[in-house]
């Protein structure tokens, strides 16, 4: 369960995009780390992954239970009209707190412009309900290169391994529109936001893209979740200390058993354990 299988999935995946098979497995892996890196409840994330919590002489240990996993997005009440969510974490008595967006692009470079359109209409839908959700968007995209078979409405890397400028055009878009610190600002703005080019070479296929966007991004995918833990530790942890027993992030046991799992042998992050 780490990133390199989600995104060779998305990048080997031929069927219909409509049907979303092509990004399911980038939503396992989230809500697997959201609990496992982050310190949420499995309990607590729509979908739900396949982990479960036992409570063991005052530790929590993770355990790897397929049986729990479930598909369905979590419906919330937007400011203009409800919205399916691919990830939420809810807290009871508080609601929502935080979501991921996942959204992928297979090809067609020209519609660029119509995703950011969609992308600002769903973050500020849901800021208008609650603003003090941390939102997350993560778009993957194919970083389908000149010269390999790709048509080339397609092509996203030149010949010169640099990005197009509809490439760049969306990065720079996306840049103005995460980082967004406090409840009242800018609706339109996610907490964080991160654009992942996946690799299509076939002796690279699925790797993230190292040089691009470039380090200091500020969509660069590495910094991505610890932004919204940050984020969220600020709003419902440090400022509001009454709700803290419930809001803390947990920490899990290193004798936890989902740790010897097969499919979280190979973690590309440090989970959250106690020291």
């Amino acid at each position: 369960m780490n990133r390199v299988n989600a995104f060779r999935h998305f990048a080997e995946f031929d069927g219909p995009i409509q049907s979303q098979q092509h990004i399911k497995p980038l939503h396992d892996y989230v809500t697997s780390r959201l609990v496992l890196e982050g310190g949420f409840h499995p309990d607590q994330l729509v979908p739900h992954p396949p982990l479960r919590v036992i409570q063991t002489h005052g530790e929590n240990r993770i355990v790897f239970d397929p049986s729990r996993a479930t598909v369905a997005e979590a419906t919330i009440l937007g400011g203009l009209k409800t919205k399916n969510v691919d990830i939420v974490v809810v807290k009871d008595g508080i609601g929502p707190v935080l979501a991921v967006s996942c959204k992928g692009m297979t090809g067609a470079i020209r519609n660029l412009t119509n995703r950011l359109e969609e992308t600002i209409g769903e973050c500020t839908n849901i800021h208008i309900s609650y603003p003090a959700l941390v939102f997350g968007y993560l778009f993957v995209m194919r970083a389908n290169r000149l010269g390999h078979g790709v048509a080339s409405t397609d092509v996203a890397i030149d010949d010169q391994s640099r990005p197009v400028e509809a490439i760049v055009r969306f990065h720079y878009a996306l840049s103005a529109m995460t980082d967004r610190a406090g409840i009242r600002n800018d609706l339109s703005r996610y907490e964080a936001v991160a654009m992942a080019m996946i690799e299509m070479h076939p002796q690279r296929i699925g790797e993230l893209m190292e040089t691009y966007p470039p380090d200091g991004s500020p969509v660069n995918f590495k910094q991505f979740f610890q932004m919204l833990y940050r984020r969220y530790d600020e709003r419902y942890v440090v400022s509001a200390p009454q709700l803290a027993k419930s809001t803390r992030r947990l920490e899990w046991s290193l004798e936890s058993p989902v740790f010897e799992a097969e499919e979280y042998s190979d973690l590309d992050y440090d989970p959250r354990l106690v020291e």
